[in-house]
């Protein structure tokens, strides 16, 4: 019951936004489909590459696939001056795919009894997977590579995964909040890793 609902929550949460980032570069309802479409399922199947797990198992998600089309569409008829207003929510649902799809990664990675570094992967590629694809064909600089602190809190989701420090659904579900929460507090205090520039 975990595994779907977070499957679920992460679904709808990035075929969101990425309708509402091809909405901002001018797409068409094609170019939102399809941004919509790999930003949510995109993390899953660099995921299922990592791990082993056949591809084609997609297309086997016949209610995640309808779920993420009629959120998308849902998104492209939703008026302007509506998407314009909740603008602030596109962070929001960011996040909220980010956490879901990190945890759904780490379990996934977990339950084939992995060692830690393929379960922090796991989180890692699902949890920004999409995001990075969005962001390149939208032709933007991918979040996860800017200062702010993103994929950091999937490393720890799938850390604490694999240690086996919780178990059961609602604690699963208490570490989606406390990841979703982290990844809000490190935004709005502007948390940073360190970075350098070098002009060459």
């Amino acid at each position: 019951m975990v595994w779907e609902i977070l499957g679920i929550i992460g679904t709808i949460a990035f075929a969101v936004s990425g309708a509402l980032v091809a909405l901002e570069e001018d797409y068409d309802l094609f170019g939102v489909l399809v941004l919509g479409f790999v930003t949510a399922f995109g993390g899953g199947i660099i995921r299922n590459v990592l791990i082993g797990v056949p591809v084609p198992m997609l297309w086997e998600q016949e209610t995640l696939i309808t779920i993420a089309l009629a959120s998308i569409l849902l998104v492209f008829v939703t008026p302007a001056e509506w998407l314009r207003k909740g603008k602030k929510w596109y962070i929001i649902f960011d996040a909220v795919g980010l956490s879901a799809f990190a945890i759904q990664g780490a379990m996934m990675a977990d339950a084939k009894s992995l060692p830690l570094i393929a379960v922090v992967a796991a989180a890692v590629l699902t949890g920004i997977g999409g995001g990075v694809i969005r962001d390149v064909l939208a032709g933007r600089k991918p979040l996860v590579f800017r200062q702010e602190i993103y994929a950091l809190w999937a490393v720890l989701a799938g850390v604490v995964i694999h240690s086996d420090i919780i178990s059961g659904g609602w604690a699963m579900y208490g570490l989606f909040a406390a990841t979703l929460i982290l990844r809000l507090v490190s935004l709005i205090y502007h948390w940073r890793l360190p970075h350098r520039f070098v002009k060459i």
